[in-house]
Order: structure tokens, then sequence, then C-alpha cells
């Protein structure tokens, strides 16, 4: 019987390879069959900018005469304000700092489209290929600025800041649009969205992120390449400008 999940001799290119969720995602393509390119600024291989075009270009050119042209694009690669970002990044809306906007945006949409628009148009051309878009329950539903209440008991002004929700909300329709304007061209484009990935954060915010999750725990990064491994492979063969969800239950109350 066909393994409709096998990935054998496909070629795939993760963007942010090289971070917690991207890393987990390579090992498990790679686990599947897959020969798989990592770009990203972390790497030496093929250390890419995503937020510029001539880098992916080259790239991409590089990874099409080495192996053969790509069959799946994952787009992890993206920008969150960190625990210790400074207090103007995590303070009131009203004073959320312009280039702070700009700088998050740039990785998280720009990067993103940056990379469809050079991937999937040598996917388009071969008349096959995958693309999977990362997004956030944050993108999906406004943050539960309460799961940072421990933050503001201990004297801290803290707010989960406005630019991720926006950028990872934007991915949705990116999705859709390249869904159906690439549909009759063999190239499927949709959104994988997830929730709290455990990463050694602070035991305040577990317990405070966890009292919300139905499923009482954070997810583990491996348990990430399941979905995507779906969405790139065969088994998805007529899914297109969809949003597969894999968030614990989160959105769900």
């Amino acid at each position: 019987m066909t393994d409709l999940f096998s990935l054998d001799g496909r070629i795939a290119i993760v963007t942010g390879g090289a971070g917690q969720l991207g890393a987990a995602i390579v090992r498990g393509l790679e686990e599947r069959g897959a020969r798989v390119a990592v770009f990203d600024l972390a790497t030496d291989e093929f250390r890419v900018d995503v937020t510029d075009r001539a880098a992916i270009e080259q790239a991409t050119n590089r990874v099409a005469a080495e192996w053969g042209e790509p069959d799946i694009l994952v787009n992890a690669a993206a920008l969150d304000s960190p625990p210790d970002a400074p207090p103007e990044e995590v303070g009131p809306l009203e004073t959320y700092p312009e280039a702070s906007f700009d700088r998050v945006m740039d990785v998280n949409v720009k990067g993103t489209f940056l990379s469809c628009q050079v991937v999937g148009a040598r996917m388009a051309a071969a008349k096959r290929g995958a693309i999977v878009n990362i997004s956030s329950i944050y993108g999906m539903l406004s943050p539960v600025q309460d799961v940072y209440d421990f933050r503001r008991a201990r004297g801290e002004t803290f707010f989960k800041p406005v630019a991720y929700s926006v950028s990872k909300s934007a991915l949705y329709n990116l999705t859709r649009y390249l869904a159906t304007y690439w549909a009759r061209s063999g190239v499927r484009v949709n959104t994988l969205t997830l929730a709290g990935v455990w990463n050694e954060q602070p035991s305040d915010f577990v317990d405070a992120y966890t009292a919300r999750m139905p499923i009482g725990r954070m997810a583990d990064a491996a348990e990430v390449v399941g979905p995507v491994v779906f969405l790139v492979s065969d088994a998805s063969s007529y899914v297109t400008g969809a949003n597969l969800v894999a968030d614990g239950g989160w959105s769900a109350w």
C-alpha cells in the first residue's frame, strides 16, 4: 500500500529552520525522506535573510541546481518580542514603537510573501508543490492579556505586543490568495496555526498559560511535525487554502 505520508525524493525548503520549531520541522521532513535546505541567518549552508528577495533567489537557484526543483516550502521564519524585550516594546499599544512594528512585519509577512513568491513561482512552473505558512493562535484570536497578569503583579508594565498578532493574521489571507492563484498550477498552499510551544518559559507564565489551555499543557516542538507532514504530503492532496489548527483546544473555548 502506498504511504501517503512519505516524502521520499522530495526537495524541501524551511525558512527559519535553525530555530526551535524550524529545526523540529526539518528533522521531521528528513525522517520522512525529504532532502531539506534550511534558509536562515543562523546557518552557514544557506544563509538567507528572508526580507531580501535577491538572497532568497540566489539560495533557491542553488538548491535547484544541486538538488532539483523544490517540492515543499515551509515558512517558519518569524520574529516575536522576547521575554527580555525593552519596556517600550511591551508597553501600552498607544506607545508601541513604529520601528518594532516594521521589523516584525518585515520578517513575518514580507519574508513569507517573498519566499512564497520566489519558491512558489518555481513550483508553479513545475506544476507541483506544497507550501505551509506557520501562524499562531494570536493571529487567529486576540491575545489573552490576563495570561501576563503575573508580570503586572510584580509591578511591571506588560502587554503582548500588537505586531505579532497583526503579522500572523495577515498570513491567513496570503495563504488563501496564493491557494486560489496557484490552484490550477498544482501548488497547494495552507496555513498551520499553533499555540504555545514549551521552550523553558518562566514557570509563572507556563502556569497561567496552561490553566487557560483545555489540554492542560504547552505543545512539544515535535508535535508540530505531524501536521506539517500531513500538509506537505500526498495525504492532503485535496487540501488547499485551509487553516489547520493544532492548538491544544485553545480556540475551542
